[in-house]
């Protein structure tokens, strides 16, 4: 280029057609040449000229009168790019002995008439990927029996009619008439999407808070590959440090719940509460797993979607589900229930927001010979009593607010952990310490003699993967913080409903009664409020309208509202001025002094993660 530069700008015609001495050639084009007269004929006799436009514009319209969006070249018509063309004063020309020739050189030796895209996006996926190209999908489809001609044909061949859909797959806005997007293209595309989601303060809950994200765990397990591309490892040569960190993982949840095992996580909380509904059925003598009306009794105050997906894993198996308050009149739904009784599942805190002991119910499962289950929350289990020491068989729920984000719905990692008794039924990975040749301590993945790869249809859950990333970072966020740290963060968001809930009150509003201390606090991080009936959808609504604000509509006259420890002041202060608003009473406030006790039946009195 540097020689055409030179030779443009040294041509008073070519200063003008070219500012600045810059030429911009198509894609395709092999040679840009400058030629003078000594090698014209030369250049004719071995190359087949291809075609360029001569500058043609309106008389006394020079480059420097061009109005905007117009150039030296509009109106053009095609030339013989090695005839000197006459030169005249209406428009710039190359003087006669300096011709541009400008050629594409094809396969064929042949100099291309179309002129190539120049703007041709070159970071394309197919270049780079690692699958058949269109040659080797070819030869695989001459060696079927049938052969097919087509993998389009190989489609219809072996697709039912009633599944197969004729449409033709369309990829919207894609540019220049493209197959398809390239990376650039599609991550472009992707923030255009993007960009159209709105970000709410969510105060919803159902097992889900807000959690800040420590920037040291983020950049260096987050949104490192070491981490987030990594799978199963099976080869724990290679593996030592993913395994440690999830073996951590596994040692927080069974401190935690105070149980005596947990896997290195599941999908997520409603799967998990699935597999210990299976997990029940499979505990049980093969006489009562036989029996026609086989019941999993679940309180009406879990989680909506845990119900949900219970319902679902529940009908390929051939059991029911009963919704009841499973401590009304003693639990008489539980005793009721008898030898079809398979196991109970209480949440724990439930869904809006109580705390009961489920000491008295876990003794009556277990005399009915059937599971007792409770779905939980990691960090209400730093101040309040763990499943484990009120009797539960099985404890699962979602880690999310450890250090995961909320992601518009997951993924997160759940956590499943249970009684050493269950340990060759439990779902998922099992990290589990062993020793190396040489005799030191080294992890490995444990008694997968039960999973789905090895036992196939015999195998005691149809989970054989784990949530790795998310699991390694809630793991990784509860070292961070400590016992300590972890309880004060359990503490805040305690407080912070207390205040919202007092608060409340003095308005004029009523708050549920039920799952309270002796003091008629709430207990952890939950509020539900009672506003006039027909009124919840309304202030949820202006709540989003106005302060883009989510609260969770648990009926037309019910409202809950979760704290986290993202809450602050401004959090606060916008939270009460949707209720004061909608409140008859003013606005003048007054909060009590707060109690920060547990019932003593309710508070957590063991240690955790106190290991060297």
């Amino acid at each position: 280029m540097t020689s055409i530069k030179t030779s443009l700008a040294n041509s008073p015609g070519a200063a003008a057609a070219f500012p600045n001495g810059i030429c911009i050639l198509n894609d395709a084009q092999k040679m840009i040449q400058t030629i003078h007269d000594p090698v014209d004929e030369h250049l004719r006799r071995r190359i087949k000229p291809s075609p360029i436009e001569e500058p043609k514009h309106p008389a006394h319209r020079s480059p420097g009168n061009l109005s905007k969006g117009q150039d030296a070249f509009s109106n053009s018509k095609e030339l013989d790019p090695l005839t000197p063309q006459k030169q005249t004063n209406t428009h710039p020309t190359f003087p006669d002995k300096c011709l541009l020739i400008m050629a594409s050189y094809n396969q064929t030796s042949q100099y291309s008439r179309t002129p190539p895209h120049i703007f041709n996006p070159l970071d394309t996926f197919p270049r780079r990927h690692i699958g058949p190209s269109n040659h080797d999908a070819q030869k695989m489809l001459e060696k079927l029996d049938p052969p097919a001609k087509s993998l389009d044909e190989f489609v219809r061949e072996v697709l039912p009619k009633d599944i197969l859909s004729n449409r033709d797959l369309r990829i919207n806005d894609t540019p220049d008439g493209q197959d398809g997007f390239t990376e650039s293209q599609l991550i472009k595309r992707l923030r255009e999407i993007a960009s159209g989601n709105q970000v709410m303060r969510n105060y919803i809950g159902c097992g889900y808070a807000g959690t800040r994200v420590p920037e040291v765990i983020k950049r260096n397990v987050l949104e490192n590959p070491a981490w987030y591309t990594s799978y199963t490892p099976y080869q724990p040569e290679i593996s030592q440090g993913r395994l440690e960190s999830l073996l951590n993982f596994q040692t927080m949840v069974s401190d935690l719940t105070a149980l005596s095992i947990s896997n290195a996580s599941v999908l997520d909380e409603p799967t998990a509460a699935a597999e210990a509904m299976t997990l029940s059925l499979n505990a049980l003598p093969a006489s009562r797993q036989k029996r026609p009306n086989k019941t999993f009794l679940i309180s009406h105050l879990c989680h909506p979607q845990t119900a949900a997906v219970l319902q679902s894993r529940a009908d390929g198996f051939g059991i029911k589900i009963a919704i009841a308050d499973i401590l009304a009149d003693g639990a008489k739904a539980v005793k009721q229930t008898g030898d079809d009784l398979i196991g109970v599942l209480a949440q724990y805190p439930d869904t809006e927001g109580g705390v009961e002991d489920f000491q008295g119910l876990a003794d009556i499962v277990h005399d009915l010979k059937a599971t007792f289950c409770v779905g939980t929350d990691l960090l209400a289990l730093t101040i309040l009593k763990p499943p484990g020491e009120f009797g539960a068989d099985i404890a699962f729920g979602n880690a999310q607010r450890f250090g995961v984000p909320f992601g518009y719905g997951g993924p997160h990692a759940a956590f499943f952990a249970c009684n050493e008794k269950y340990k060759r039924k439990i779902p998922g990975r099992l990290v589990g310490v062993s020793k190396d040749r040489l005799g030191d301590k080294a992890m490995r993945l444990a008694l997968q003699t039960r999973e789905q790869h090895i036992r196939r249809e015999k195998a005691t859950s149809n989970i054989c993967t784990a949530q790795a990333l998310l699991a390694n970072m809630s793991a990784f966020y509860a070292i961070y913080h400590g016992p300590k740290g972890l309880q004060a963060i359990a503490e805040k968001a305690r407080t912070g409903a207390r205040l919202i809930e007092e608060c409340l009150l003095s308005l004029g509003y009523t708050t549920s009664s039920r799952g309270k201390g002796s003091h008629g606090k709430v207990l952890f991080d939950t509020v539900t409020v009672n506003v006039e009936k027909g009124r919840a959808p309304y202030i949820a609504a202006h709540a989003v309208s106005e302060h883009r604000i989510n609260f969770r509509v648990l009926d037309d006259s019910r409202l809950a509202i979760t704290v986290d420890e993202t809450v602050d002041r401004a959090d606060f202060e916008d939270i009460l001025k949707i209720f004061v608003r909608m409140s008859h009473k003013g606005i003048n406030i007054k909060i009590p002094e707060l109690p920060a006790d547990t019932p003593s039946p309710l508070t957590r009195k063991s240690s955790f993660l106190t290991h060297p």
